[in-house]
């Protein structure tokens, strides 16, 4: 490898790590809010409201993911690619699409949400006594996707900082202005204070939106329809996707709610949110950067597949230190965040733990069928993956319970890297470099010695075993990491600057 390729490379690594590193804080600040916006509504609304609140959410969510056909992924990729192009003709075009889309798509929404305002709230609640809410906050379904447009727009064309910015304000900006309307209100304020939290939003977004200097140009309906079919096509197929997962989700707590009753409902949900909301932060941190990056070079088998074993190499660096942490101190972190009731679903995020050390590089892999426009490939791939996911899922608890469902998440990650490989291996001439093989060796056997200090070590003797192994995990990671981004020469240009 020439000096040329290694500081491209180095580059190419940095880039990873600090669009990680933004977005990272961005989600660790995201989930700092929701932790106050839950404390605040269980004193001023109680279970009740928690519980109109989720209701609401979870309808005008689904609404929303099933009329905004996707664009927040298939327009990224397509803007990614127009500015991985240079062409500002091009840069125009494709913005003004994905401008005029997200109104038509919110207005649908909008629209149906209006229309079935009735039907919703006797889903939702039982009864027609919240159809005027429905009818409100229509007006929401709309925010949400005119927002969602301007994110997609600097995701596109990676402004990065103002993104981070964006998230952050406005989420500060929510939670501000709906504690007033809680506080004063009680359950009336909901309503208001959703509406009220989706202006806010929508305005935050604008404003960074419109710091994107991009020229407006007249889009002709020509224009519109050839360039949005293929962005509607394929989020629509992404949106399918989307309901499947969200489908998988469902019918497995209800299966839980059936053969073990509600309490297992509670320990499988508290588990999940352990598993995708404290340790997967590391995913959306990941994405933020790394999709329109993947986008921008997806023609190219060659420059794609580098980035590929980049993106997996910083993000199992990054990710291994914290699950070996997290199965030597996994009850102490149960009891901190839930209580000692909770104990009980730990063996299962053990099992779980492990299986993210295949979820990462199947995920990191996965994105290449998005990035390549393969909507219907990555349709059918995920309808594979979540029908045996679901069956391993009923299988491992209705014989072993909690800990089955752990199992199951770590076979079924096993069979979906094996899937996606092939898959990539076949059609794009995917391989995995031997440093990133190298990285997964050493750190999936540091994490199954601590999984077996765990499970045949009592305590406390399994923290003071434990440890040195978090730290030897953490040392491996920051030599490798500095190894890749060169830090040596970055501390080099920095005395030179001082």
């Amino acid at each position: 490898m020439t000096n040329e390729d290694q500081n491209k490379n180095s580059t190419s690594y940095r880039q990873i790590m600090k669009a990680t590193s933004i977005f990272g804080g961005v989600q660790v600040f995201n989930i700092l809010i929701s932790i106050i916006r839950s404390k605040v509504m269980a004193v001023l609304l109680g279970p009740a409201g928690i519980g109109i609140l989720g209701l609401f959410n979870s309808t005008i969510v689904l609404i929303s993911s099933l009329t905004n056909f996707g664009l927040g992924i298939s327009g990224v990729k397509d803007i990614a690619a127009a500015n991985e192009s240079k062409d500002a003709l091009r840069i125009t075009k494709i913005v003004g699409v994905v401008q005029r889309l997200v109104w038509f798509t919110g207005i649908f929404g909008a629209l149906i949400t209006l229309v079935l305002s009735s039907w919703l709230s006797e889903i939702a609640f039982g009864s027609n006594e919240y159809t005027m809410a429905f009818l409100w906050l229509s007006a929401t379904v709309l925010l949400k996707q005119l927002a969602s447009g301007q994110f997609v727009i600097l995701q596109g064309l990676r402004r990065l900082k103002d993104l981070a910015k964006a998230n952050m304000i406005g989420s500060a900006l929510g939670l501000m202005v709906s504690i007033p309307l809680y506080y004063y209100l009680r359950l009336e304020g909901i309503v208001p204070g959703l509406i009220v939290t989706a202006i806010f939003t929508f305005l935050v977004a604008q404003y960074f939106g419109n710091k994107v200097k991009v020229e407006k140009t007249n889009v002709s309906i020509k224009e519109l329809r050839i360039e949005g079919k293929g962005m509607m096509v394929m989020g629509f197929m992404l949106s399918l996707s989307g309901i499947m997962v969200l489908g998988e989700s469902y019918a497995i707590r209800i299966f839980i709610n059936n053969v073990g009753g509600v309490e297992q409902v509670g320990l499988y949900n508290a588990g999940i949110a352990l598993i995708s909301t404290y340790v997967g932060l590391l995913f959306t941190a990941m994405e933020t950067d790394y999709y329109p990056r993947l986008s921008a070079v997806a023609n190219d088998n060659k420059k794609s597949n580098l980035l590929v074993n980049q993106q997996n190499e910083i993000a199992l660096l990054i990710l291994a230190p914290v699950l070996v942490a997290f199965l030597i101190f996994i009850d102490w972190v149960i009891i901190i965040l839930y209580s000692s009731e909770f104990i009980a679903v730990n063996v299962m995020i053990y099992w779980a733990f492990l299986g993210m050390f295949f979820k990462v590089p199947a995920w990191v892999v996965g994105f290449l069928f998005i990035a390549k426009g393969e909507s219907k490939l990555f349709f059918w791939s995920e309808l594979i993956s979540n029908l045996y996911l679901l069956g391993l899922n009923l299988l491992g608890y209705y014989y072993w319970g909690l800990t089955g469902l752990g199992f199951s998440f770590l076979v079924s990650y096993a069979l979906y890297i094996i899937q996606v490989y092939v898959i990539a291996r076949t059609k794009y001439e995917f391989r995995f470099h031997s440093g990133f093989l190298k990285i997964f060796a050493f750190q999936f056997t540091l994490a199954m010695i601590c999984f077996a200090v765990i499970n045949f070590i009592v305590t406390p003797w399994t923290y003071l075993i434990g440890i040195p192994f978090i730290l030897f995990s953490a040392w491996y990671s920051f030599k490798e990491l500095a190894k890749r981004m060169d830090l040596r020469e970055l501390v080099d240009k920095f005395k030179k600057k001082q």
